[in-house]
């Protein structure tokens, strides 16, 4: 008896068994979509991919819904939002991260990394700490396996020496390769090249005045200036860790060829954020993965007035999409780029799979072939937008 997809009675919370074989889905290969396919899991990884055989029983019928690679979010800060929906509003981080697991696995997301900002913040809109970051890390470690792996992007601000000091800490601590970004939102470089984008965003996120929001951004700059030392010791420490091989290094808003040039030169490996088409034709050139936004790709362009990633993706420089702060826009930035012929469905969905586990360097997801985690995402298709409605994650033996 072939079991429905949608049954979670027998499968509880999309958990599968560690062998199963799924039937009739449309299975989004990397060069294709293989209509009418079975998927074979042995021991929680893909063992086979291919048409399904006339008359073949299968455990779960696919109803000819797209079956996907599990999503892979390289850069959330989702969970930080979901902590904080609202200015003064805080919620417990334990809850705050059951909540956004739901929403996660809604988006098809099976491997997520978690933006920790190691930074002091001031704006009511974020509450950014080094505190909360130390926090954030250990909820997420305290998880343990589940529906979701829970991962950490260590979001290092060049300019904090409070943030470099507990960074320091914390990557002594582990045994593992840490993902870290390095970044500087000094107003008039780098995200905010123009920092006009800037104060029009402390406009709205502080309820300044427009003559407020200039001085703000003045006395901000000045300050940041003043630790320019601290941000040589901090790439100078960085590159150190990733020449090493102890972190996997992410440059954050590369502007020009000279910036991703600087950070090939101290051992960075994606650069993250493009703002300009020069920055990602030199990624490209330096064998580096580049990471786009998925809500540029909705809005159609950058909040900024950076590179639009449509562009980065037409032109084919671009490795990753990543949900920046909304996991459900990543299928549906994907499907989107495929809709508008941008790209082709297979390319598209690689953006926020293949691509994504590349730029992490996790080579055990992320395409449905042979040996890959059994990490799938069922999808819906008749409508305007994508509708996940399964999502199966690996149960390794």
């Amino acid at each position: 008896m072939i079991t429905p997809v949608l049954d979670t009675v027998r499968w509880p919370l999309g958990t599968p068994p560690a062998d199963y074989v799924l039937g009739h889905v449309r299975a989004v290969l990397p060069d294709r979509v293989l209509d009418d396919a079975r998927v074979v899991v042995r021991g929680g990884r893909i063992a086979e991919v291919g048409p399904h055989p006339a008359a073949a029983a299968s455990d779960v019928d696919g109803s000819g819904l797209l079956c996907l690679p599990g999503l892979v979010d390289v850069h959330s800060d989702g969970l930080e939002r979901e902590r904080l929906p609202r200015p003064g509003a805080e919620l417990p981080w334990e809850f705050a991260l059951v909540s956004f697991e739901g929403k996660l696995r809604a988006a098809g997301v099976t491997t997520v990394f978690h933006g920790a900002s190691f930074e002091q913040n001031a704006s009511p809109a974020t509450a950014r700490s080094v505190d909360a970051a130390l926090r954030l890390c250990r909820v997420v470690a305290d998880r343990g396996p589940g529906p979701v792996d829970h991962r950490i992007l260590h979001r290092l601000d060049v300019r904090c020496p409070h943030g470099l000091a507990a960074l320091r800490t914390r990557l002594a601590e582990l045994d593992e390769v840490a993902v870290v970004s390095h970044e500087d939102h000094t107003p008039g470089q780098g995200q905010y090249a123009d920092r006009g984008y800037y104060e029009r965003f402390v406009m709205g996120t502080q309820g300044l005045s427009a003559e407020q929001a200039r001085r703000h951004v003045d006395d901000l700059v000045a300050r940041r200036d003043d630790r320019l030392g601290v941000r040589e010791d901090t790439l100078h420490w960085l590159g150190e860790r990733a020449r090493a091989g102890a972190v996997r290094l992410f440059g954050h808003d590369p502007a020009s060829a000279a910036d991703v040039e600087a950070l090939a030169r101290r051992g960075g490996a994606v650069a993250e954020f493009p703002t300009t088409v020069e920055a990602a034709t030199a990624a490209r050139e330096h064998g580096m993965p580049a990471v786009g936004g998925a809500p540029n790709v909705l809005r159609g362009g950058s909040h900024a007035g950076n590179v639009a990633v449509r562009e980065l993706v037409a032109r084919g420089l671009l490795t990753a999409l990543a949900s920046d702060y909304l996991p459900s826009g990543l299928l549906a930035a994907a499907f989107l780029l495929a809709a508008q012929g941008v790209t082709t469905l297979p390319a598209a969905v690689q953006l926020v799979t293949a691509g994504a586990a590349e730029a992490v360097g996790l080579a055990d997801r992320g395409r449905l072939v042979p040996g890959c985690r059994a990490d799938l995402v069922l999808v819906q298709t008749t409508g305007e937008w994508p509708v996940v409605r399964t999502v199966l994650r690996a149960e390794l033996s």
